[in-house]
């Protein structure tokens, strides 16, 4: 090895990919920056306390928020992520439970349109998820809910045959909203 080599070598710094904790911190603080822009808050601090108050404006857009940055995640995480899209069940209602409980926020329900459905993706949604609800018990002070993030992995065979949560994407009626696309 040449000593122009070896200095080269020895300099170089190793490149560190995110774990789940760090992308959770990093999604919550992005949520809650959103959140006190939307509400006119003073700062994320302002939109926390309001979280804890069980504000349902707070709860509403830091649901949106963290919806649209789990998405983004999921599709730097993996390249194999096509699109993500938030759909709810009963998004009103569950909004509503979640405020009422003190909750910051219903489950959020993703379907991600990945090129092959995969157990690493499963494991990542996984470990986001139990990230997500460490960083929220923290914030906030209080056990937020055995789970947060509800991630469906769909496959151009599923959306192409409708099959499952496939079918969602080309529904007539309430069509899931595109969070995040490649």
């Amino acid at each position: 090895m040449s000593e122009r080599s070896s200095r080269v070598a020895a300099g170089t710094i190793p490149l560190l990919l995110p774990d789940a904790a760090s992308t959770a911190a990093v999604v919550i603080s992005e949520a809650m920056e959103y959140c006190a822009r939307k509400m006119k808050l003073g700062n994320a601090q302002a939109a926390i306390d309001s979280l804890k108050q069980g504000n349902r404006s707070a709860c509403g857009y830091c649901h949106y928020s963290l919806a649209q940055q789990v998405a983004a995640s999921l599709g730097t995480l993996d390249d194999g992520v096509k699109s993500v899209y938030l759909f709810e069940y009963d998004e009103d209602l569950q909004q509503e439970e979640a405020c009422d409980r003190g909750a910051p926020m219903a489950p959020l329900h993703l379907i991600a349109h990945v090129q092959a459905k995969t157990g690493g993706l499963d494991s990542i949604a996984a470990g986001l998820d139990r990230a997500l609800v460490a960083a929220f018990a923290d914030l906030i002070g209080m056990n937020v809910a055995a789970s947060v993030l509800d991630v469906h992995f769909v496959d151009d065979r599923d959306v192409e045959r409708r099959l499952g949560y496939g079918a969602l994407l080309s529904a007539l009626y309430n069509r899931p909203i595109r969070l995040w696309e490649r």
